[in-house]
């Protein structure tokens, strides 16, 4: 057992850092979403489609955001043309609780701890704004590219992303490099 013991702390860490986050994740959609009579994305999610409209917007694309009436989702028009929406799962929440999750199992010092885990989730966030973006462009362009450009090379970017920041952090901030 005691060889065993820095695994069995690390899953323990992962997992209840994981629940709780995600537990008060939950909590949020339940209290901000709405599915009755008229459907409304939480405030989060129609925030990454309205930044990612922006992104468009500054690079010449008229893009409009519009909250979709028969499912809970944001849609994305660029010439008036519907080419992407943007779901509770497109807002990058669960991929930086598990980014998080994954910081506070292999810790390091407090403050580092913590400085890591915002800067890390504000480069997650921005990249997904970004990934968003280019994906509604090349949609735009080539919609006969959607499958694989929506299932194999945006999810790269994104968890590609979380990945190297999680290899920065066991390198060069956590207490296991020592």
């Amino acid at each position: 057992m005691k060889k065993y013991k820095k695994s069995i702390i690390f899953l323990l860490k992962f997992f209840v850092s994981y629940f709780l986050l995600f537990t008060m994740y939950a909590y949020y959609l339940k209290n901000t979403q709405q599915k009755e009579s008229q459907f409304v994305c939480a405030p989060l999610t129609a925030t990454v489609a309205n930044q990612t409209a922006g992104v468009l917007n500054f690079f010449g694309y008229h893009t409009k955001v519009i909250q979709h009436s028969e499912e809970m989702s944001v849609k994305i028009l660029i010439d008036d043309v519907y080419i992407a929406r943007v779901i509770e799962g497109c807002n990058s929440v669960s991929i930086i609780i598990l980014f998080i999750s994954f910081i506070i199992a292999f810790p390091g010092p407090l403050k580092t701890t913590l400085i890591f885990s915002v800067f890390g989730s504000l480069i997650i966030y921005g990249i997904n704004i970004l990934r968003i973006a280019i994906l509604s462009v090349l949609l735009y362009k080539y919609p006969d590219q959607q499958v694989f450009l929506h299932n194999l090379v945006f999810p790269a970017i994104i968890y590609g992303t979380t990945f190297s920041l999680w290899v920065v952090w066991v390198h060069r901030y956590s207490n296991y490099k020592r």
